[in-house]
């Protein structure tokens, strides 16, 4: 008995040695339809492939083109601080401009309620103008009349 058991323990380890190697040298023959999914597979995964490639170079283009707009939006917004900043300074400087004005209109103003008025006889346009105290105003210039020439 316990030599039979022995034969049948030895069987069962020679086929399970033989299945092992038969399994490890593969087999060359392959049903049609399962040749015909494997096909299928092999053109879907290289279909797939290809639009990894495609959806790649998109991807890389859209991050360059992602790239070059955050460059365009920071040089757009340290040009909008620069502007902001002469708009700033530009306002300010407006601001102190008529505080100088209306200081000036006031010093004129008290400066001609003082004064007696006197009229004047009025004798050309040119003469007639007169300057403001911190405002250049120009004069009206006139042209002569063109002179007429004889002809012989």
């Amino acid at each position: 008995m316990l030599i039979r058991s022995r034969r049948t323990v030895m069987g069962f380890s020679a086929a399970g040695i033989i299945g092992a190697m038969l399994m490890l040298t593969g087999c060359d023959f392959w049903p049609p339809a399962l040749q015909a999914q494997i096909e299928q597979l092999h053109s879907e995964a290289q279909q797939a492939a290809a639009d990894k490639a495609l959806l790649q170079n998109q991807l890389n283009a859209a991050n360059k083109a992602k790239e070059e707009l955050q460059i365009r939006v920071e040089d757009l917004t340290r040009v909008n601080k620069e502007k902001s900043a002469m708009i700033a300074n530009l306002e300010h400087t407006i601001a102190a401009v008529r505080e100088r004005a209306v200081k000036a209109s006031k010093s004129s103003a008290v400066k001609s309620t003082g004064k007696a008025v006197v009229k004047r006889p009025v004798k050309s346009a040119a003469k007639a103008t007169v300057k403001s105290p911190g405002k250049s105003t120009s004069a009206k210039k006139t042209k002569p009349a063109p002179v007429r020439r004889a002809t012989p």
